[in-house]
């Protein structure tokens, strides 16, 4: 396992065009922590392609600074007030959420909005891990264990009781799910992917009715958990709360087990691979969807619907991103070949329902 996220491990200084006046900061700091001393060693995390993350080490004080990549506005999908908020609303109810020191919205001290946290100190298991840090199949069942159990946590909080009321839209997340996911992948479809018309349609006439309504992380995945030194199978802390939301807790469900990737599985679904579910003990999505469903109470005889949702909701993520690059917006290579990936999803998601229609 590596050092914490969020945090990513694969830190340096910051890059001079995302660079920010450190002692601008510091001064507006001390209005939260007024014992802060010393001047901070500030190092940049890289990898994501969302919001930018920095290590603020003071002589007494481990912080995180969060901000927007440059460009962008504060209400929008890297609006810092939502993701600070959600988690000081969460913190009295769900102890799992790193510690807000401060929201600052004056853009006169970095040229955007952005919050501090307390940095956690643990380790978090990424999908490539050290042979020496590796867990072995019982620590890693353990561990799977612990994040079903957090999950079955977070979406037992009563939003209301925890101040979250506006993130509530109503009955039917799950058709404004489908149908949202839908438009989006349809604007940005490009000459090389499918349609994706037959699982939009499928997806629509296959709609339930919401089974819960809960708070939701729409990215619940061991990169996200921040594990105990001392004791490796338990979860210390959850980060990455930016797509957090309130919704049906088996839609969350659906969506994290696209990323669920097995050892058996093929090479293309291999490549999307974030995590160590491959690791022996960690358990199929099948186990998973079974304990989680054991745990919670929820039930379902329809899972073939969350499963091919998350597949598409993913595939939708991908088609988003590789439209920048198919028309020249970002020139990361690592955005190739994702009409690829998303060809390949079509093709699961396919084989879904088929399966699901002979059934």
């Amino acid at each position: 396992m590596s050092e914490q996220k969020g945090p990513r491990p694969d830190a340096g200084a910051a890059r001079e065009d995302e660079s920010f006046d450190v002692e601008k900061v510091t001064e507006w700091l001390r209005g939260s922590l007024p014992d802060l001393r010393g001047a901070p060693e500030v190092t940049q995390y890289s990898g994501g392609a969302s919001n930018w993350t920095y290590r603020l080490k003071y002589p007494d004080h481990d912080l995180i600074l969060r901000r927007p990549p440059a460009g962008t506005k504060a209400k929008s999908a890297h609006d810092m007030g939502r993701e600070y908020r959600i988690q000081s609303a969460l913190a009295p109810h769900f102890p799992y959420v790193p510690k807000m020191i401060g929201l600052c919205d004056d853009e006169a001290v970095i040229g955007s909005d952005f919050y501090v946290m307390e940095r956690l100190d643990g380790l978090i298991p990424r999908a490539r891990m050290a042979p020496e840090t590796r867990p072995d199949a019982t620590l890693a069942r353990q561990m799977n264990e612990a994040l079903i159990a957090r999950w079955v946590d977070l979406h037992a909080v009563d939003f209301r009781a925890a101040g979250l009321d506006s993130l509530y839209k109503g009955p039917g997340y799950v058709t404004r799910q489908v149908e949202g996911w839908a438009r989006r992948y349809d604007a940005a479809h490009t000459w090389n992917v499918p349609s994706y018309k037959r699982v939009q349609r499928w997806l629509a006439d296959n709609t339930p009715d919401d089974v819960g309504t809960s708070v939701i992380h729409n990215d619940w995945r061991f990169d996200n958990m921040v594990f105990s030194r001392q004791e490796p199978a338990k979860i210390i802390g959850v980060l990455d709360w930016e797509l957090a939301t309130v919704g049906d807790p088996l839609m969350d469900l659906g969506s994290a087990l696209a990323y669920w990737v097995e050892a058996n599985d093929s090479r293309l679904m291999r490549m999307t691979r974030r995590q160590p579910t491959h690791l022996p003990g960690m358990m199929r999505r099948e186990e998973v969807v079974e304990r989680y469903l054991a745990q919670s109470g929820l039930k379902t005889n329809n899972w073939a619907f969350y499963e091919v949702f998350g597949l598409f909701r993913l595939a939708g993520i991908a088609q988003q991103i590789y439209y920048r690059y198919h028309h020249k917006q970002t020139r990361n290579p690592a955005f190739k070949n994702f009409w690829i990936l998303i060809n390949y999803f079509d093709w699961r998601c396919k084989g879904i329902i088929g399966r699901r229609g002979r059934g």
